[in-house]
């Protein structure tokens, strides 16, 4: 059976190359809103007897307080504390104990919780999620020990792993003005300095059924399901005042800067080039993502080809996406191998930049690259889980759920001549900040000198 999935799978691709594109059955999802301003997303699904839900928060690393770097991934954590209702780690109880499992993770611009159940769990869990977006207890224990959590996190994160500062510095020296450039583990300084009046205000600020979009996917119905989140969900009062939104802009990078950074641990040299991305509704995004994969997208990449298996000058090499709802970055990231430095790698680099702006890219190059996405996609589409991220990210990115049935046809209406255009419309010498990073014995032997 599984053969034959992938045997049928591929007989897909191959049609899609030789008579045009692939139609993928559209996500059947319905939309509503509660009168207090949540937002709910259902896709009824009942293939398997699981169920996914999807509470997305409109706050991110980016609406972190002003000194508070950190905070939003920081409080991540504290969602997980106790409430009202409900003790420490309850949701591991309602989750694993019963074989399914629960997450969360912040991004730059929005966090997220998650868990995935049988279904006959359903309604238990939507009243979890509702008790703890107005209930939970801010309390110094929780706030004291999850703030101590991300810590750790950074010291494993940034300081302890040998290039884990340089992709630190790929935020904190590029970004100008948005506060993008925080990043969002935060620094342990300003993560010392917050208080739990902090985090109370925090909650109370970006906690609220007007800020969160609620995504249920999997094996209900869809009558039963409505009743449970209104039941829940619809009790929770309207909010009164605005929510505080980022008003800084980031300006255009008009002027190439450079920056020499070094760390306790480098083993090798590495650099990283950082180029200035659109938002992420610019229509210029499913070129810029083929161009990604075609360019470091696995071993037969281009830039692996290159720089790894023929120069042999590194050890890693790729164009790393960061694309963000008010405008990213994309970096060419090179970790050098024993023949490599910041100089060979940088040439090497614009020497395959200078490559695809001048001749493009073949038509089976971005076929593959099609078929990589695609797949990825429909891979997504097979679980409820994978729905509902997809769904997720079309409110993150797009501000609009059923972008997830507009994205597959933008990514295959790609034609060559599109990637040509945005690289080099977007990877210009004025537009880019090149990190040199290396080992910080270097930095006192240039001193001295």
């Amino acid at each position: 059976m599984r053969n034959s999935i992938f045997a049928l799978f591929a007989c897909l691709l191959l049609s899609a190359a030789s008579f045009g594109q692939i139609k993928v059955q559209p996500i059947d999802l319905k939309e509503r809103t509660l009168y207090n301003g949540l937002r709910i997303v259902t896709v009824q699904d009942n293939s398997n007897p699981t169920v996914s839900i999807h509470v997305w928060y409109d706050v991110g690393g980016k609406n972190d307080p002003p000194g508070r770097s950190g905070f939003a991934h920081m409080f991540e954590h504290m969602m997980f504390k106790a409430t009202k209702h409900m003790p420490d780690e309850k949701f591991d109880r309602l989750t694993e104990d019963v074989g399914g499992f629960n997450n969360a993770s912040t991004w730059p611009d929005f966090t997220n919780y998650y868990e995935v159940v049988p279904s006959n769990h359903l309604e238990r869990l939507l009243w979890a999620e509702a008790d703890r977006m107005v209930n939970l207890n801010v309390d110094d224990k929780s706030f004291a020990s999850e703030r101590d959590v991300v810590k750790e996190e950074y010291r494993q994160g940034v300081l302890a792993p040998p290039y884990g500062k340089l992709f630190w510095l790929m935020d904190d020296k590029t970004f100008e003005k948005h506060p993008y450039r925080r990043g969002v583990i935060g620094n342990l300084d300003e993560l010392g300095a917050a208080t739990r009046a902090d985090a109370e205000a925090f909650y109370k600020t970006f906690y609220r059924p007007d800020n969160a979009v609620l995504i249920v996917v999997g094996d209900f119905e869809k009558k039963q399901a409505d009743a449970w989140i209104d039941k829940y969900f619809g009790s929770i009062a309207k909010p009164s005042g605005s929510i505080p939104r980022v008003t800084e802009v980031e300006p255009a990078w008009t002027q190439e800067r450079r920056y020499n950074e070094f760390g306790p641990r480098v083993p090798f040299p590495a650099i990283a080039i950082v180029y200035q991305a659109p938002k992420t509704t610019n229509p210029d995004i499913p070129a810029i993502r083929l161009a990604e994969s075609i360019l470091s997208g696995g071993a037969s990449s281009r830039l692996y080809q290159s720089l790894v298996r023929e120069q042999q000058i590194a050890q890693q090499a790729n164009l790393d996406l960061e694309l963000n709802a008010e405008g990213g970055r994309m970096s060419f990231v090179g970790i050098g191998s024993e023949k490599g430095t910041s100089e060979n790698l940088e040439k090497a680099w614009l020497a395959e930049l200078e490559k695809i702006q001048k001749d493009g890219v073949t038509d089976k190059e971005l076929q593959k690259a099609k078929n990589g996405y695609i797949a990825g996609s429909i891979r997504f589409r097979e679980t409820n889980d994978g729905k509902a991220i997809l769904i997720e990210r079309a409110v993150a990115y797009n501000g609009d759920p059923n972008a997830v049935n507009r994205e597959l046809d933008t990514i295959q209406a790609v034609t060559p001549a599109d990637i040509k255009r945005v690289m080099n419309q977007y990877f210009k010498p004025n537009n880019r900040v090149v990190i040199n990073y290396s080992q910080a014995a270097a930095k006192a032997e240039e001193v001295a000198q």
